[in-house]
């Protein structure tokens, strides 16, 4: 089977709710990406075959095709096609899996995913309030209600739900948010993300111009007081807005392409995907699929957790990575090393190629050669996409 070969990925920094990327129209905040990746890469942008864009909100700002508008709002030529996926917040991740496939399958040769969310232009869960303020029904048919009669699908109730069954304490929950906290200011302070950021421009309120480069989120003055002092998201649980990832503005985006194209147009890989599945599970639990994803991917890639030199699972809520780890054996000090989404942001639809990014540059930082991301997914879905750094 042919390879797919990863030649770059960037990613812009975190922007906080209605903070410096609020400005933003996201399909501008995913052209930007599109352009970072064609210029820092050299790729004749015509050459581009395919733009894969994951977004969750497809409403508002984001709707009427948000894949085909990123590309029309970049430097891309129109020639270049587009589409735009949801699989909740692995929709990125999906796209990079898609753009493998297409590459692994022989029928294109340079392919882009991305992703993109403004979570303050499009708050998340507008295309279900929009329905309802339209009374266009429910998502929930009448055969799912009989399946699941009476349940509310609640990532914050399955969040609750994987705390409870693994045992974990409000106070080991705020443990870990504290570390993500500390890790992002290590890796902020040391210039680790420095070659995955796209820098933007930012104008202030009196004209002036100022570039966003550093990931709004990260709470530089953390201490597991501060974490302690947050409320509880329900009277009697483990999560609050501290130890869950924030909502956050972004956009994310990896070339990849085939080996003939490496040699067309001169590139230089930065990795090669090694396995790549999704898989599905509970929906009411929700969260906890990535772990029988990833041991599944790992016995068909014929691999142990031991093999894996750094991972990246997504910190939508605290117990989620930290179950992962529970599951899998995994080293703490190999798991989101730079910080995770408690920290820098978790911006839906881009956050897949934003945690690939970070795994890729965190592993060539480190002259490291495998890596593992996954990453929970509304609907008790998983993807898991293992990469070897070349």
């Amino acid at each position: 089977m042919a390879q797919a070969y990863l030649v770059d990925a960037v990613r812009t920094a975190g922007g906080r709710r209605a903070g410096k990327l609020s400005g933003w129209h996201p399909a501008d905040l995913g052209g930007a990406v599109l352009d970072a990746l064609v210029s820092r890469t050299g790729v004749d942008p015509a050459a581009v075959e395919d733009v894969i864009v994951g977004c969750v909100g497809q409403a508002g700002e984001q709707s009427f095709h948000i894949g085909r508008n990123c590309v029309l709002a970049s430097s891309l030529p129109e020639s270049v096609p587009a589409v735009s996926i949801d699989r909740q917040c692995g929709s990125s991740q999906q796209s990079l899996q898609f753009a493998a496939q297409a590459v692994m399958s022989g029928t294109q040769d340079v392919v882009i995913a991305a992703g993109v969310e403004s979570m303050t232009r499009v708050p998340m869960g507008s295309p279900t309030r929009l329905f309802s303020e339209a009374n266009l029904g429910s998502p929930k048919s009448p055969n799912m209600e009989a399946r699941y009669p009476g349940i509310n699908f609640s990532q914050f109730m399955g969040a609750e739900m994987m705390a409870k069954k693994y045992e974990f304490s409000r106070e080991e929950l705020d443990a870990f948010a504290l570390e993500s906290h500390r890790r992002a200011i290590a890796a902020t302070e040391s210039g680790a993300f420095k070659n995955e950021i796209v820098p933007l421009a930012i104008e202030s309120a009196d004209g002036g111009r100022t570039m966003h480069e550093v990931d709004e989120g990260i709470r530089f003055d953390a201490t597991m007081e501060s974490i302690g002092a947050v409320k509880l998201l329900k009277e009697g649980g483990r999560i609050t807005a501290a130890n869950a990832s924030q909502i956050c503005d972004g956009a994310s985006g990896v070339l990849v392409v085939s080996e003939a194209a490496l040699k067309a147009h001169n590139l230089t890989p930065m990795a090669r995907v090694h396995q790549l599945i999704v898989t599905g599970g509970d929906p009411v639990i929700m969260l906890e699929e990535p772990l029988p994803a990833t041991a599944k991917a790992l016995k068909k890639a014929g691999m142990s957790i031991d093999d894996i030199d750094l991972y990246e699972v997504n910190e939508a809520f605290a117990p989620v990575p930290m179950a992962w780890m529970k599951a899998t054996g995994g080293d703490h000090e190999k798991l989101n090393v730079n910080g995770g989404a408690i920290a820098l942001g978790h911006p839906l639809g881009a956050s897949g190629t934003k945690l690939m990014a970070t795994l890729l540059h965190a592993l060539k930082a480190r002259g490291k050669r495998y890596g593992l991301q996954t990453m929970c997914e509304g609907g008790g879905l998983a993807n898991v996409t293992i990469v070897e750094s070349l």
